[in-house]
């Protein structure tokens, strides 16, 4: 392992690499056909039933705008869609979705642009989300460091393929903007108010100028009215926020409200999200291999089944990890009581008092979002088969990734670079 300097990532507790070989540097996403998802689907019976089950290819769509534009053509609610797990933007995605309440021929109408919907049949049940066995990535990293270029892919390759940190990727906090696990954490903190405000106002350097301006001028002078001239239209969810305030001023909980349900439990997540990958960080920076069980983890079986480590079991826990059998995870607090069971509970209880963090703050959220914030367990290390073509100053990877596990943490182990030019 060495650490990671990449300021944006360390913020984000991204703070290690497994693989000690200089990156190759390079581009990730030069073009949308150079990220490509297909989600390895997981149907359910087409037996017949009021959902149409559709596979759906989109390119360069964000997934709730491309939902909207399905649903507005088929003129029904976007609320009446949905799907197992949520796609990247800048890409070419696959994956199925189940449409509620309509006609196999009324989605053969559809005609939207970098859009293809191809209903494969009813079905009785609509999709959750995280109901899917992964997703297989084909990518390319263009202008490459060219020097070394099969050496460097050969060192990440082995560490992906042994087992790198399952961090949480940058996506998940933001791409442009990553913020969410700001928002989440003064949400978690019961600090509604200050969680609204950083939705709305918090900039960051790689926005566009002109919404740095909006954001800074509404931190600066917090006038929902006079920000609602200024924040640019294509920043909905912001002026949806806006506008409940300049109607109803210091209703924090409605404006908060005013967010789709989903994107707002979301911003508590990834608190959890950012926690998880600190207190990975903070593991490794003990000294423990990601394969070493210690008192007090969790073991994460096949089938999802979850054991806790003890310390006269500790013998047994590791031989379980070196053959595969078992997994070391991390449990990640939510509003059921948390117990600490070990140094890396400790850790977490530790990092939450610092951030004005605890149980029953997820608790008050999940009433305020309405949606429950469980505790959750994470395993702590991906391991990936990896096949790659070398290319002049190019680089292309194909993988497979399980729910929950993110392609930008295999790339970063080969790009070693600005985050920001992975996404």
């Amino acid at each position: 392992m060495i650490p990671c300097e990449e300021p944006v990532e360390r913020s984000l507790g991204l703070c290690w690499y497994a693989n000690e070989a200089p990156g190759v540097g390079g581009r990730l996403r030069a073009s949308a056909e150079d990220f490509r998802v297909e989600e390895c689907e997981t149907p359910p019976p087409l037996t017949g039933g009021p959902y149409v089950i559709c596979r759906l290819t989109k390119r360069n769509w964000e997934q709730g705008k491309a939902i909207r534009a399905i649903t507005n053509q088929l003129r029904v609610s976007h609320r009446r869609c949905s799907f197992a797990g949520t796609k990247d933007r800048r890409a070419v995605t696959t994956q199925l979705i189940a449409l509620y309440g309509v006609t196999d021929e009324a989605v053969r109408a559809i005609q939207i642009p970098d859009i293809a919907l191809e209903p494969l049949g009813y079905a009785n049940r609509a999709f959750s989300l995280g109901d899917l066995a992964g997703n297989r990535f084909r990518l390319v990293v263009r202008d490459c460091e060219t020097e070394e270029l099969e050496a460097r892919t050969a060192a990440a390759m082995a560490a992906v393929a042994g087992g790198i940190p399952n961090y949480v990727g940058l996506q998940r906090f933001g791409v442009v903007r990553p913020v969410t696990h700001v928002v989440g954490r003064l949400l978690a903190s019961g600090d509604v108010e200050g969680a609204v405000t950083a939705y709305i106002g918090l900039s960051f350097p790689t926005e566009a100028e002109p919404v740095r301006t909006a954001r800074d001028e509404y931190m600066a002078d917090r006038d929902p009215k006079a920000a609602l001239h200024r924040y640019p239209v294509p920043l909905r969810y912001e002026r949806a926020m806006l506008h409940h305030l300049a109607g109803t001023p210091g209703d924090f909980e409605g404006a908060l409200r005013a967010l789709p349900p989903k994107l707002a439990s979301m911003l508590v997540s990834a608190y959890q999200s950012h926690l998880f990958n600190r207190v990975l960080s903070a593991r490794i920076e003990r000294g423990l291999a990601l394969d070493e069980p210690e008192v007090g983890d969790r073991l994460v079986f096949a089938g999802g089944r979850l054991d806790v480590v003890e310390s006269r079991s500790i013998g047994p826990a590791r031989q379980l990890v070196r053959r595969g059998r078992a997994k070391v995870g991390i449990a990640l607090p939510g509003s059921d009581p948390f117990e600490e069971r070990g140094e890396t509970d400790g850790v977490i209880r530790r990092l939450m008092q610092e951030d004005g963090v605890d149980e029953a703050g997820f608790g008050r959220a999940a009433v305020i979002v309405g949606t429950p914030f469980s505790g959750a367990v994470r395993p702590i290390r991906l391991v990936a088969p990896i096949e790659s073509e070398i290319g002049e100053d190019s680089l292309t990877l194909a993988f497979a990734l399980g729910p929950g596990q993110y392609a930008t943490t295999v790339c970063r182990e080969f790009m070693k670079t600005d985050p920001l030019r992975m996404v």
